[in-house]
């Protein structure tokens, strides 16, 4: 009988553990935007779509809702051209994003070791606009840190991801150089 009192003492607080960590999604909310995290769904919705603006200065940009790139040439500023991605590229992206849950709320702002915070200059930024099912979720990750969150390390490799598809394209391989650089 204490065996039996015992089990159900257990499978009890397991039950209460698992209720009181469950969040509704539609209760949730970003810590960024304050909007509803949303779910992804499996299929690639008909209107999604991003924009990245990243770099130093944020001079660099992908935006799915124009079908442009703007590249930074530094001392020569910038160029923008049209380069659109094909429904293979964009459906391989949503994919990614769903692999690093990029509804989700994210933490970019490293702890501090030994009571401070190794910062580097100059850094890169990156600026999310993602849309989907008639939502937008922004993300805003810095490169001030020199020891990046998990979840910044995520959407840099993400974003390389989406960056390299990018530089294969023709219209991208044509656009000129960049002359000098930051310090």
């Amino acid at each position: 009988m204490k065996k039996f009192t015992l089990l159900i003492v257990v499978v009890a607080l397991v039950l209460v553990g698992c209720i009181k960590n469950f969040t509704n999604p539609k209760d949730s909310s970003s810590k960024e935007t304050g909007s509803p995290i949303q779910i992804m769904s499996e299929d690639m919705p008909n209107d999604f779509g991003f924009s990245i603006s990243f770099g130093i200065g944020k001079n660099n940009e992908v935006n799915t809702f124009t079908d442009t790139v703007t590249k930074d040439l530094i001392e020569d500023g910038t160029i923008t051209t049209d380069v659109a991605l094909t429904d293979e590229e964009m459906s391989e992206i949503y994919e990614k994003m769903k692999e690093v849950n990029i509804t989700e709320p994210k933490d970019f702002s490293p702890e501090p070791i030994n009571g401070s915070m190794c910062e580097q200059s100059p850094f890169e930024e990156d600026e999310w606009k993602i849309t989907m099912n008639g939502e937008t979720i922004t993300h805003s990750v810095s490169g001030k840190h020199c020891e990046p969150t998990y979840d910044a390390q995520h959407l840099l490799e993400l974003r390389n991801f989406i960056v390299s598809k990018i530089r294969s394209k023709k219209e991208y391989i044509v656009l000129p150089e960049a002359k000098g650089g930051y310090d």
